[in-house]
């Protein structure tokens, strides 16, 4: 998955996991079980991040080339993180899709209001100067990355 904070990648990768009867894997539900309450940046995303790929690559890669459809709920809206799908996809010889979200800031700004008001009392949530600091490292996919880029427009 590809697309800016908040444009609609986890309800889209739900989506289509269901529709191709895949494996569902979200990064955000094995951080939050793994690392509770220890990601308060974007270093340490990066950190647990980073352990939690370097631990599932051989499953990953393992259910790839056993033929298993998987829709992997992983941001990769950089070239860097994008990387480590390319690395998993030569790994296990497969073909793939990288789904792209093209939404406005302005789209993904207001569905993260929404995401925001409906957390429960105290929860933390992510401000729009949150979103401009992580937005600000988003990089499209490019053709010399060469993924198979399904791009999905959200006006």
């Amino acid at each position: 998955m590809c697309g800016k904070m908040a444009a609609g990648k986890s309800t889209y990768a739900r989506e289509l996991a269901r529709d191709r009867n895949a494996l569902l894997l979200v990064q955000d539900e094995f951080v939050a079980a793994l690392f509770p309450g220890e990601i308060q940046d974007i270093p340490s995303f990066v950190k647990y991040s980073g352990r939690l790929k370097h631990a599932l690559s051989n499953h990953i890669c393992d259910l790839l080339s056993h033929g298993i459809s998987v829709v992997l709920d992983f941001p990769g809206n950089t070239r860097n993180q994008r990387q480590w799908f390319r690395d998993l996809l030569e790994r296990a010889h497969v073909e793939h899709e990288l789904h792209y979200i093209d939404a406005s800031d302005d789209l993904c700004r207001r569905q993260l209001r929404q995401r925001s008001a409906a957390l429960p009392a105290g929860s933390a949530w992510t401000t729009d100067a949150d979103f401009d600091v992580i937005t600000a490292h988003f990089q499209a996919p490019a053709d010399d990355e060469r993924f198979n880029v399904v791009r999905r427009e959200r006006a």
